[in-house]
């Protein structure tokens, strides 16, 4: 029964460790026959260490019973556990003792003597691929363990019961609790965290992550480290599915974020601060304006704050309402560049007037346009007398082409101006503008602002101020 040379076996190196020369005579003579090539044969436990070395065989057969101050347990040990070679015992008889011994040798199959060659073979070969998958599993836990020692993050993982089962460096710098400390330990137990908001105790619920339950996690919170500090932290939390993807424990990987943190409130700082001079700059240009036109004085502040509670009611952005706020503040600033005979003219403006005045939301925008706002406000400036329909101005825009902000401040500053005095006639009622916004809503105003300002504006306790 001889294998082809190109088969496996030829190329597969084996040491016969037996001290019964008939017996190894035997053994050799059937891996012959089943085409192994190269075959070594020792009879003693240090012969078989020293052979083991020098040849570096691909398999060992090893007897179990040897005689000398080794015996073929503890040889086995020590071919498998320093050199990395594979084990086979051949045994006729052992007592419990020296089964139990060999068993904590991690042997990768055993052959009962006498055996038959298609037994010798089948073993072997079954050896050789669960040592060839051991190598590979290894190889990976190493890979993974080396990665787990030289990532940044920290990583917790747990059993299939929610107790800590690895901790790595950098989680144990930052948690405080050491491997040999946090082992099998409830994972909320060394790992308290808290709401960065309210500052309570949050619960990880491991029982329903384990179940495969979904459940929310916070991303950003603080974590309670062993000695009592508060780190501010970023955390992850995953089941590990195994075979099958049976759920097989959970892992934490969590970041030190304190710098980020430091980092994110000294931007907010900044921002406020720039915000605020902002805001101071756009008021004292907000009260030239006033001062050249006494009769709209208030005018801008009045359709600003009508314009913030419309944006709202319409559940715009928050970044969308401080831009309509900003712009609404200023979107009469075109004005100073009109004449304040003109602005303050009693009675009806004759043609040539109205144009100067259709110029100043160009203008606005002109002067406008070099300050770096965070949003649009030339743009709104530009556009907050444009009309759905293009009947506006200064371009005639029309639907799409005008910005949504522009949309909002255009209702506000109608109704605002219809319910006002103005010197060239009295103040209509904040009901005849309503009529005004009600008929020519989707028209010529935009209908959701148009809808959001009459709700506003309906309600009993409405009135500006």
């Amino acid at each position: 029964m001889k294998q082809d040379q190109n088969k496996p076996a030829a190329h597969t190196k084996v040491l016969i460790v037996e001290d019964e020369v008939i017996v190894a005579r035997d053994v050799r003579n059937m891996l012959q026959s089943l085409g192994y090539r190269s075959i070594l044969s020792t009879s003693t436990s240090k012969e078989a260490i020293k052979t083991a070395k020098k040849e570096n065989p691909h398999i060992v057969l090893m007897d179990i019973k040897l005689e000398g101050k080794l015996n073929g347990v503890e040889a086995a040990d020590f071919i498998y556990s320093k050199l990395n070679i594979p084990i086979i015992y051949l045994t006729s008889y052992a007592d419990e003792a020296i089964i139990q011994k060999a068993k904590k040798t991690g042997p990768f199959g055993y052959l009962l003597k006498p055996f038959e060659d298609r037994d010798l073979q089948t073993t072997i070969e079954i050896a050789l691929f669960k040592f060839k998958m051991e190598t590979k599993l290894k190889r990976r836990e190493k890979w993974l363990s080396t990665i787990l020692k030289n990532i940044g993050d920290g990583v917790i993982a747990t059993n299939e019961i929610g107790q800590v089962s690895l901790i790595n460096k950098p989680g144990e710098a930052i948690t405080g609790w050491s491997l040999d400390d946090a082992l099998n330990k409830e994972l909320n137990q060394i790992y308290p965290i808290y709401s960065e908001k309210t500052g309570k105790r949050l619960t990880i619920p491991t029982k329903k992550l384990l179940e495969g339950k979904r459940t929310r996690i916070l991303h950003e919170v603080v974590l309670h480290t062993k000695s009592g500090t508060e780190i501010p932290i970023d955390q992850a939390i995953n089941p590990i599915l195994g075979e099958g993807s049976k759920i097989s424990g959970l892992v934490v990987t969590f970041s030190d974020i304190t710098h980020h943190k430091k980092a994110e409130k000294q931007i907010q700082e900044s921002w406020e601060n720039q915000k605020k001079a902002m805001e101071g700059a756009v008021e004292a240009m907000a009260y030239t304006i006033e001062t050249r036109d006494p009769y709209t004085a208030g005018h801008q502040r009045r359709v600003t704050k009508l314009a913030v509670k419309i944006a709202k009611e319409m559940d715009l952005k928050e970044d969308q309402i401080e831009g309509i706020r900003m712009s609404g503040t200023l979107h009469d600033i075109g004005k100073i560049y009109i004449p304040a005979e003109i602005l303050s003219k009693p009675g009806k403006i004759s043609e040539a007037e109205y144009n100067i005045i259709k110029t100043h939301p160009k203008v606005g925008a002109d002067i406008l346009k070099s300050i770096e706002f965070p949003w649009p406000v030339s743009g709104i400036v530009r556009q907050h007398h444009e009309r759905l329909d293009g009947s506006g101005y200064p371009n005639g825009l029309s639907e799409d082409e005008i910005m949504i902000e522009a949309k909002v401040l255009a209702v506000a500053d109608v109704i605002e101006a219809m319910a006002s005095h103005r010197p060239y006639r009295e103040a209509l009622s904040l009901e005849k503008a309503l009529i005004e916004i009600k008929k020519n809503k989707g028209t010529l105003y935009d209908k959701k602002a148009s809808e959001a300002a009459i709700k506003i504006c309906s309600q009993k306790d409405f009135r500006f101020d």
